[in-house]
């Protein structure tokens, strides 16, 4: 596994994220050595999204309007139904997560987190998976989607479901060890 010493990594979320779409890559993120961050709208904790019922809560580290993009070397976005599009709603979060693509940082997003992206206007021509539900709306933004477990497209990192997870954690890890690619701009 490749070592993310010094690497910092904010997770953007809101209420409503699907809880292993959380769990894991932040474990996966903290084992790899790096220093994460929950990032929210929400003031004091997220609370997420487990078989049909709220679950774990987490203590948000940054309020996403304070939040400055270059502070951190890569973006994970979590998915379930309900948080990407609280989002994608939510100016400070849609231009927190444009600025990685911007820069050319790791983005990565699992299942419907590719929502949020869409909201930038930065997905044409970029390769990508999600969950199916989400597959129109990403090609409507212009994306290219397949139907694989992890999709990665110069840094962009997506995955279709918590089925995926040790496939997009592994990507996730090389992509952020491999630093900035190449800019959208």
């Amino acid at each position: 596994m490749k070592n993310l010493a010094g690497k910092r990594v904010a997770i953007l979320t809101e209420n409503g994220f699907e809880e292993s779409e959380l769990t894991s890559p932040l474990d996966a993120l903290r084992k790899a050595g790096a220093t994460v961050h929950i990032v929210s709208p929400q003031e004091e904790k997220v609370k997420g999204w487990k078989d049909g019922n709220w679950s774990i809560e987490f203590p948000v580290d940054v309020l996403v309007a304070d939040a400055d993009p270059e502070e951190y070397d890569a973006i994970m976005i979590p998915g379930g139904v309900i948080n990407p599009d609280l989002m994608r709603r939510d100016a400070d979060c849609v231009e927190f997560a444009k600025e990685f693509l911007l820069e050319g940082k790791p983005v990565a997003a699992i299942c419907h987190g590719p929502q949020l992206l869409i909201e930038t206007g930065l997905l044409e021509g970029r390769h990508m998976t999600s969950f199916h539900s989400v597959k129109t709306d990403l090609i409507n933004a212009g994306a290219r989607w397949e139907d694989k477990e992890v999709v990665v497209d110069n840094g962009l990192v997506t995955s279709r479901s918590p089925k995926d997870l040790e496939a997009f954690n592994r990507k996730m890890i090389e992509e952020i060890a491999e630093g900035i690619h190449q800019s959208a701009d």
